[in-house]
């Protein structure tokens, strides 16, 4: 059982835990798979994308430095970048820009009709409640800023960016280093201890107790147990 009493903020982490894994991988990753090398002929020379571009060309080259022998990159060629980018997928590198260039091309997605994003039934009314109960509601994901407002916005339950506060992700840090959470409850006006951290990994949840947050690990799917933080099968309560 988890007491709200002292939480003045909820942190949420999204995939497997507002949304189902499946949407991710089976919807998400497909969709941005197929479509990253016309994307990228596309709009390349625009700014934010070539600011995505360079910071890949970065990745790439501590690759490269590292031996893990990612694909050729040839500067003049996007298919290159295209390839190294998938290669990237395949690891599930949570590379920052990597995670804006498919927020961008969501983005189109989104406002094509051809995707919406998919909550557990349970969320909508969760955020309607702990929005009335006066709790700040936030999110810390691996995907962009971008990524995580368009799924909340053109939700299949509707627009859920309403009762969300604010957005992180791993330009903030990553999601496994107590610092993260320590600046994001900064930036969220509240001492750590007043924020509560939902997340069905319990990397990230060791991290944010190591913060100072309270944690509960949301068990929807397969989530390895026994775990000494507090367990939620779902948000039907608190």
């Amino acid at each position: 059982m988890i007491d709200l009493a002292p939480t003045r903020a909820i942190l949420l982490d999204v995939e497997g835990t507002t949304t189902p894994l499946r949407f991710v991988h089976d919807v998400l990753f497909p969709y941005a798979r197929a479509r990253l090398q016309a994307f990228l002929e596309a709009h390349a020379r625009e700014a934010e994308v070539h600011g995505d571009l360079a910071g890949l060309r970065m990745e790439h080259a501590r690759d490269t430095a590292a031996g893990r022998n990612p694909p050729s990159w040839d500067p003049e060629d996007v298919a290159s970048a295209a390839a190294y980018a998938r290669w990237l997928m395949d690891q599930d590198r949570k590379a920052t820009p990597l995670k804006a260039l498919q927020g961008r091309i969501w983005q189109e997605g989104y406002a094509a009709g051809e995707l919406r994003g998919q909550v557990y039934p349970d969320v909508a009314p969760a955020f309607e409640r702990w929005h009335a109960a006066g709790k700040t509601l936030a999110i810390f994901s691996s995907g962009s800023v971008l990524a995580q407002r368009l799924l909340f916005q053109h939700s299949e339950a509707g627009d859920l960016e309403r009762f969300l506060s604010a957005h992180f992700d791993t330009t903030t840090g990553a999601k496994a280093e107590a610092g993260s959470y320590r600046r994001i409850a900064a930036a969220m006006g509240r001492e750590p201890g007043e924020v509560l951290f939902l997340s069905d990994v319990a990397a990230e949840l060791d991290a944010a107790r190591a913060a100072g947050m309270a944690t509960a690990l949301v068990a929807r799917e397969s989530v390895a147990l026994p775990t000494d933080h507090p367990v939620l099968r779902d948000f039907t309560s608190p």
